[in-house]
């Protein structure tokens, strides 16, 4: 039975008395249990995923969990008890019993989470090739590289939910930068007493850092909405809670290309000719979904043509076209009829009324930059 996010947070708490109830039972081993609440989260995130990406688990697909900074493990003793296969990795000099709570209760629980100990501050290699979903809940701040990270991460999982702390003025608030993508580094103790403490960004640097470490924003927040927030205090301590969608790998991490397509480039996106076409999975056959492209229109390219118009069709039935006039970033977002949808998947053929001409400096046809394509259930 599929299980969206509301029910995974009731499950979570009942859930919570069986992990008390096995603490109970280790005897005192020296040692202080992670006081946090690891279960918070997931309420947070309740409240900010949308549509189908509320059936989080589904994005995982067969594919195995990863739980970066997994604390005691609460969340990855919880996933495994849904039937999720758990990676568990920390680092027992940051964490904060030196692992020995995760390990204790591995062995009370009779637990198959995989532990893995990782210090992610210097070169790393994950256990496995790929990931469903990997949770980054509370870790970027902790991190003395956090491009290098998102990026190597960005390379073998498919989703991530993560939050962090952000910012927006400076510790004496004589300084405003949440519009301004930045970071202030923290000096060895000055938040929270704790010397593993390093970056915290402004909203506007961590959107920037995600982008450039070919992650996609799905689904954001933050809360409390303090206009004063700052880097040090406890009162000043505002989070942001995302789900993102990796890029690496271009179009054809959510498609099969079939025609059309140029070679991948940059790690995360392909130019395409005039027509290109994809073969896309139908999120619920017989339902109505939207068809999104998100794609680039280079200056140059506006520059010699002046407007380029975007059709497509959905197993031949036709969609509205759209006439693009501005270069940036772009999106062509259209509904899609059940009647388009009833199989298993879908082919999707996309037509521009004009493209560059191959010429001296490139010799391929070329129309539009990709970086993503899907289908989406409509709510």
């Amino acid at each position: 039975m599929r299980m969206d996010i509301g029910e995974m947070v009731v499950q979570a708490r009942a859930f919570q008395a069986r992990l008390d109830a096995a603490k109970a039972r280790i005897p005192s081993a020296g040692f202080e249990w992670y006081p946090y609440d690891s279960f918070g989260n997931l309420a947070r995130f309740d409240g900010i995923l949308k549509q189908e990406r509320r059936f989080l688990l589904d994005l995982a697909g067969d594919d195995p969990v990863l739980d970066v900074g997994c604390a005691d493990g609460a969340l990855s003793f919880f996933l495994e008890s849904l039937g999720r296969r758990v990676v568990a990795v920390d680092y027992a000099p940051a964490n904060h019993n030196d692992m020995r709570g995760i390990r204790a209760l591995h062995q009370e629980l009779g637990s198959a989470v995989e532990i893995h100990e990782i210090d992610l501050d210097g070169p790393f290699r994950l256990p496995h090739a790929c990931y469903g979903l990997v949770l980054l809940l509370g870790v970027l701040y902790h991190l003395k590289n956090p491009i290098y990270v998102l990026e190597t991460l960005a390379r073998q999982a498919r989703y991530c939910l993560l939050s962090t702390r952000v910012v927006r003025m400076t510790p004496d608030k004589q300084i405003r930068f949440d519009r301004a993508p930045m970071a202030y580094l923290l000096e060895e103790r000055e938040a929270n007493d704790d010397p593993s403490n390093y970056w915290i960004f402004s909203e506007a640097g961590l959107r920037r850092l995600l982008r450039r470490t070919a992650w996609e924003i799905c689904d954001w927040m933050t809360t409390p909405d303090l206009l004063d927030s700052d880097p040090v205090s406890p009162q000043g301590d505002e989070r942001a809670f995302c789900l993102l969608q990796s890029r690496q790998g271009g179009p054809e991490s959510n498609a099969q290309l079939l025609e059309g397509w140029h070679e991948l480039e940059g790690g995360s996106w392909r130019w395409t000719e005039r027509r290109f076409v994809v073969a896309l999975k139908t999120p619920a056959p017989g339902r109505p979904a939207t068809l999104r492209l998100k794609f680039l229109l280079p200056p140059e390219l506006l520059a010699r043509l002046h407007s380029v118009t975007l059709s497509a069709t959905v197993n031949g039935v036709p969609l509205a076209p759209q006439t693009y006039t501005g270069a940036g970033d772009q999106i062509y977002a259209r509904s899609v009829p059940a009647a388009a949808l009833a199989a298993e998947s879908v082919r999707v053929e996309f037509q521009l009324d004009r493209a560059l001409a191959p010429d001296e400096a490139d010799h391929r046809e070329r129309g539009l930059v990709v970086s993503y394509v899907w289908l989406e259930e409509t709510s």
